[in-house]
């Protein structure tokens, strides 16, 4: 319970973003729990292709909100979790998004829309970490929950085609990612917790803090968000027509041979650095191109309500 609580309503503010298609009427959802748990009149926000949930998230907090639902996909989550980590104000989730893969990580039916609400007034919080991750050209901080990368797998999300994944869903990255099979590494540097780490041609570089990706693929199955490490897998397929066929058995492998064609590791910063740029992403949003970023673990700095 919040300070204000005793003698007013407690307010939940919803950020939503209305380029979402969704088969539910979500303000009749949020106001039905509202009045059934004695909450407030909600506080309405929409987030728009310039400001995809920032801005909104900040306002709530000015109006006083006592918590904060990002109703959206994974990139609304991650704007709307920018701004309340490391704060007191809790985060609910209602996943309306493609992926929602920082919903079904946390073990959530991302189909039960009563269940998350239901959650986000009256369930009990839990605290999970998060990543900073600060590039150079242009340099820009900004945070994720699931996972970032720089290379094939950015490629990917930057050439999903949207109107594709409206009618079949993650489907429709599994499309983008056989297109871009064919293509030739980058020379990376990496460096974990300051030691060395790689450096040779990889395709992709991808940082985690949950473990499973799309479709249940569960890149990363050490990864848990909640114990302060972050979790890198460098893939670097052999030449050749079956070189994505090594980094597949790595992966059902866990990484656990003596193959290279994909390598684990484990800390709290990992630096990456490109001989060139490359397409780069944060939870499944690309965000241009880079050749050089730091990604820090920050423990502990969101309060989940769910």
């Amino acid at each position: 319970m919040t300070a204000n609580s005793s003698t007013s309503p407690q307010r939940a503010a919803i950020i939503v973003n209305p380029a979402k298609p969704v088969d539910i009427d979500v303000r009749g959802l949020v106001a039905k729990h509202c009045v059934e748990n004695g909450w407030g009149e909600p506080l309405w926000f929409e987030t728009t292709k310039e400001d995809p949930g920032v801005g909104q998230a900040k306002e709530a907090l000015a109006q006083g909100a006592d918590i904060v639902i990002a109703a959206g996909g994974d990139g609304t989550v991650r704007c709307v979790a920018e701004v309340l980590s490391g704060g007191d104000v809790p985060m609910g989730l209602l996943p309306l998004g493609t992926g929602n893969l920082l919903a079904r990580n946390l073990g959530m039916d991302v189909t039960d829309y009563d269940g998350a609400m239901a959650g986000a007034l009256i369930g009990t919080e839990r605290k999970i970490d998060v990543v900073r991750a600060r590039r150079s050209d242009p340099y820009m901080e900004q945070l994720f929950l699931v996972m970032a990368g720089v290379g094939y797998d950015a490629t990917i999300m930057a050439d999903t085609n949207e109107e594709l994944k409206d009618k079949v869903g993650w489907l429709a990255y599994v499309d983008a990612g056989i297109r871009n099979l064919p293509g030739k590494p980058v020379k990376a540097t990496i460096v974990i917790d300051g030691k060395p780490a790689v450096r040779r041609g990889v395709r992709s570089v991808m940082v985690g803090n949950c473990g499973k990706v799309q479709g249940g693929l569960e890149i990363f199955p050490e990864a848990k968000v909640d114990d302060g490490l972050l979790d890198v897998a460098v893939l670097a397929p052999h030449h050749g027509k079956l070189g994505w066929l090594s980094v597949v058995a790595g992966m059902i492998g866990k990484g656990r041979g003596k193959d290279t064609a994909v390598e684990y590791f484990q800390g709290k910063t990992v630096e990456i650095t490109l001989e060139n740029k490359d397409d780069y992403q944060l939870d499944g949003d690309h965000e241009g191109q880079s050749k050089h970023v730091v990604m820090t673990m920050d423990p502990a700095a969101l309060t989940l309500r769910m």
